[in-house]
């Protein structure tokens, strides 16, 4: 049954030291930052953070790294953040990089109960490093495996009371995967509506799969 909070901070209450989350968002876009503002005002730590990116400065994920609060974070495109950058170099936050589809895909195949997927990204690179190859046909393919988590905060465009999700344009990005391979999908939207008043042919994410709702009280907005 899915519980609708009033505020960010009730939502993720209960989300305790050395979880490991998902984080939506492509870049700045679609990230659900009312979220991860409140786990940063509540001062959780070791983190295990799996996102496309890891924020910029101190917004998004960029604000847990500069607190301290993550020890590994997992993810695609991290340029963007310099503070990741220097923790890296440090010594002080663990990071794993992940060819794009390669996360997604292990995402979707946490979501869809597949215990292991053949890809061919990374043969003969150091992501293939102690992994099984295997040759199918002529092509030869590195086992990965799902990517799972304690944890999903997702961003929606809207959401009704039944937990069910629409997205705008790009904000879409990772959330409807994450939402789908964690044990609690915690869902941020900027509206809140009635149950009929989603068209039932635009919902994405059905909301079986999401456990929170809470509306998000502010958004930056910012452009990367």
């Amino acid at each position: 049954m899915i519980e609708i909070f009033a505020t960010a901070e009730e939502a993720i209450a209960d989300v305790p030291d050395g979880s490991t989350i998902m984080c939506g968002g492509f870049g700045l876009c679609g990230v659900p930052e009312n979220l991860v503002r409140a786990l940063g005002a509540k001062g959780t730590r070791n983190l295990t953070v799996i996102s496309n990116n890891a924020g910029v400065d101190t917004f998004g994920l960029g604000g847990l790294l500069a607190n301290g609060q993550v020890k590994k974070i997992l993810g695609s495109y991290f340029r963007s953040s310099e503070i990741c950058a220097r923790l890296q170099a440090s010594g002080a936050l663990e990071v794993e990089l992940l060819p794009q589809g390669t996360m997604v895909e292990r995402i979707r195949a946490a979501g869809a109960g597949v215990f292991g997927v053949y890809l061919p990204t990374g043969v003969g690179t150091c992501v293939a490093e102690g992994k099984e190859v295997r040759l199918f046909g002529a092509t030869e393919c590195v086992l990965e495996y799902p990517l799972a988590a304690d944890y999903a905060f997702i961003r929606a465009y809207q959401g009704d009371r039944l937990g069910n999700l629409v997205y705008r344009k790009t904000a879409r990005n990772f959330n409807p995967v994450m939402a789908k391979a964690a044990r609690i999908t915690i869902a941020e939207v900027e509206e809140i509506v009635e149950v009929g008043e989603l068209d039932p042919e635009v919902i994405v994410t059905p909301g079986i799969f999401v456990k929170r709702l809470v509306k998000g009280a502010r958004y930056e907005r910012r452009i990367e």
